[in-house]
């Protein structure tokens, strides 16, 4: 079943619920230190705005007793600043004082409610017909006359601000979530050769990416690096070191070194490993070969090496597609920035890149590179997205 989207949405005059993902890193006073997701949102807001609706906006910050569990006050202010028309904060998310302010919109005007997550049945999972009896749900859908999801980068959860209103309303994808399944969705359509690039440290989730891509034929070749290289390698025979294995064991990501040794054995021509690998020594990088390490030592593996760097840009080179997904290294320090850096910039000399979210866009904006034909919001619904399974939220919308 198709996907309705902002061009099949009447909103003149409308109450429209607008689910955004605009969790950001926040800086110690508690002021934003990063925008980059709330300007994503920026096309789907002035757009129903400018048609007049009347937008009470749905959002989150942070998880529940972490640093970043924060109010929404600074998001509004800085939404009212990047968009052409009005936002107004409202410390509460459905109650009487949440609904008066959805009530009291005029048309082209909209209301940022509260942290979603400060109530506690939003951060549970849910079944959409048991969401959609949420008090959330519930309490907010009688003063909707839509609701609109563009949350992709929370697609992969069924929380009820993301499951629960379809249940009960017209529902919409944003400009974000519609071109985020238009690319990531529709990978076989992209020009070959195909080439993904998998990294991080989202193990599991990143070995099925490969599994699917190679068994479905999606990629022709995959270049791992990261904490998903070290699994790789590990699974190809090489000793990692103490600090690296123990960091893969206390994960519990032994059964990927099993997954990552079957793919290795079914496609190994097609998976290419670090040749060399970065650690620290004395306060500086030091690049050994892998086949140089010598067996038990402590340092951790924290890039992937020069001449690593150099293969992978040699495949990258002749790609029609890379796909991205994780960085290579430790990329927050400065003396092991260079593998990732080095092999996203090879990326972008490929006919057609594509960037998965999270830590992979954290990387191309410190970096400032650019030449990047898609830069996803999410990271694991795009991982997830990428691995050939559903998308809760998405589901939800059909």
């Amino acid at each position: 079943m198709a996907i309705r989207t902002l061009d099949d949405l009447d909103a003149a005059d409308a109450a429209v619920g607008v689910r955004v993902d605009i969790n950001s890193p926040l800086a110690e006073d508690g002021t934003l230190a990063d925008d980059a997701r709330l300007r994503a949102h920026v096309d789907t807001l002035d757009e129903l705005l400018d048609r007049g609706a009347r937008v009470a906006i749905l959002a989150h910050q942070g998880r529940p007793g972490g640093d970043e569990f924060e109010r929404l006050e600074a998001h509004a202010d800085r939404l009212d600043e990047l968009l052409d028309n009005l936002v107004s904060y409202c410390d509460a998310t459905f109650s009487a004082e949440a609904r008066d302010a959805v009530d009291a919109l005029d048309a082209g005007t909209a209301v940022l409610l509260e942290n979603t997550r400060f109530y506690s049945e939003e951060y549970m999972e849910f079944s959409p017909e048991r969401a959609a009896e949420t008090f959330l749900v519930e309490r907010l859908s009688p003063v909707l006359d839509a609701y609109v999801n563009d949350a992709f980068a929370a697609a992969h959860r069924s929380q009820p601000s993301l499951v629960g209103f379809p249940e009960r309303l017209e529902s919409y994808a944003g400009r974000v979530m519609e071109t985020e399944l238009d690319v990531l969705g529709a990978i076989e359509e992209t020009p070959t050769p195909r080439t993904y690039v998998v990294g991080g440290a989202k193990v599991p989730d990143s070995v099925t990416v490969v599994e699917h891509a190679l068994a479905n034929d999606l990629a022709d070749d995959v270049l791992v690096t990261g904490v998903v290289g070290n699994v790789f390698l590990t699974a190809a025979g090489v000793d990692v070191g103490r600090a690296s294995t123990e960091f893969i064991q206390d994960r519990g990501y032994e059964a990927a070194i099993e997954r990552a040794d079957a793919l290795l054995y079914e496609y190994g021509n097609h998976i290419h490993v670090p040749e060399d690998v970065a650690v620290e020594r004395d306060g500086e990088r030091v690049e050994l070969g892998v086949e140089e390490l010598p067996p038990g030592r402590d340092e951790p593996l924290k890039d992937v090496g020069s001449d690593t760097v150099a293969a992978y840009a040699d495949v990258l080179e002749s790609t029609g597609t890379a796909i991205l997904n994780g960085p290579a290294g430790v990329f927050e320090e400065a003396a092991f920035a260079d593998g990732t850096r080095g092999v996203f910039e090879a990326a972008t000399r490929a006919d057609y890149t594509i960037v998965g979210g999270g830590d992979t866009a954290a990387a191309i904006r410190q970096f400032g590179l650019s030449g990047f034909e898609h830069v996803s919001t999410g990271g694991g619904a795009a991982l997830r997205l990428l691995t050939g399974e559903p998308l809760p939220a998405v589901e939800a919308l059909r």
